[in-house]
């Protein structure tokens, strides 16, 4: 099925005018998730246009930033989260989208914006090695319960939608009461596990902590643990109260080979681009119609078929949060 989704996704992009530019830049979170959108985005729009896609990560924000205010934008499409996309564009760095050249009609309007077009979606879960753990962990609490599931346990690293949520929900609060976020519960609840936290700050650094078993127990992204699976680790996933978010596709203000970058949004955003990557990562296409182009057996296992327990992360609170939260936690992550 695969190899039909990659020989289509070529066919449907073969009507993208060749560009005299030899190099375009894109940048995502590395391992296997940007090897993936490299073999359904970047090599089908390169054999397609002529534009070599040069990989570059993991993406940084920081980074961006100053790129942006420097003039000296060395990159052309970035894989961004949310909630950053939404506050990037508010503080001026991005792009506007070229519709007449990306077909929003396509793509689900969630995961769409002015600025901002939609890479995937996806999922934190708890993941867990089944070789470490002798019982297997089934809700956020139990993540925190050092009692009955020994050893380390891995929290992602920076300040983002995610673990202040998990914090919340592993103490008692309810979805409908999680924000605006009670950071003084939730830093307490993080407390009780803090030294026996391990932090991953990219999604491969996160697939070798639960594959190894260094961190038998902690949040992933789905399509990470879905990873390990199919190399054959042992491990598990709990879809219970499971996060659901969006990572983003931006062109930072001032990128080079802007054409070329809005050309490669609309063959990433497409169905055949979409049915690839979701069929490769086991993240959810944010175009609805990919899904006929996949087995069903991978669509089973999407995030968006696992909707009983779902909380969807609040990504306009965090925009509008995102500064202050990120003091406080980098405050007491140092301590």
């Amino acid at each position: 099925m695969l190899k039909k989704l990659l020989v289509a996704l070529s066919l449907s992009v073969a009507a993208v005018t060749p560009s005299l530019a030899a190099d375009m830049a894109f940048t995502s979170w590395g391992g296997t998730t940007q090897d993936a959108q490299k073999a359904a985005w970047a090599d089908p729009f390169t054999k397609a246009s002529g534009v070599n896609v040069l990989q570059d990560g993991p993406t940084d924000y920081g980074k961006l930033k100053a790129m942006v205010e420097s003039g000296n934008v060395s990159w052309d499409v970035v894989d961004v989260e949310y909630d950053f996309a939404l506050a990037a564009a508010k503080a001026g760095l991005l792009e506007p989208i070229d519709f007449s050249v990306v077909d929003k009609s396509q793509i689900d309007p969630r995961f769409v914006t002015d600025d901002a077009v939609g890479s995937f979606y996806y999922s934190f879960v708890l993941g867990y090695n089944k070789d470490v753990l002798k019982e297997e962990p089934k809700t956020w609490a139990d993540l925190f319960d050092t009692a009955k599931f020994p050893g380390k346990r891995t929290f992602y690293k920076w300040s983002a939608p995610g673990v202040l949520e998990i914090a919340l929900l592993a103490d008692g609060v309810t979805p409908d009461k999680l924000y605006p976020l009670d950071l003084d519960r939730a830093f307490k609840r993080l407390d009780s596990v803090k030294a026996d936290i391990v932090w991953w700050g990219g999604g491969a650094e996160s697939q070798q902590l639960l594959a190894s078993g260094e961190a038998p127990i902690g949040m992933f992204w789905n399509g990470r643990v879905f990873a390990v699976q199919q190399t054959g680790g042992n491990v598990g996933i709990s879809w219970d109260q499971n996060l659901t978010a969006a990572d983003v596709l931006v062109v930072p203000k001032g990128a080079k080979n802007k054409a070329e970058a809005m050309k490669f949004l609309a063959m990433a955003t497409g169905a055949d681009g979409q049915a690839a990557l979701a069929t490769q990562t086991g993240y959810a296409p944010i175009n609805p119609g990919a899904k006929a182009k996949m087995d069903a057996a991978v669509v089973a296992s999407l995030p968006d078929a696992h909707t009983e327990s779902q909380i969807n992360l609040d990504m306009t609170y965090w925009a509008e949060n995102r500064d202050a939260i990120a003091k406080r936690w980098y405050d007491w992550q140092a301590k």
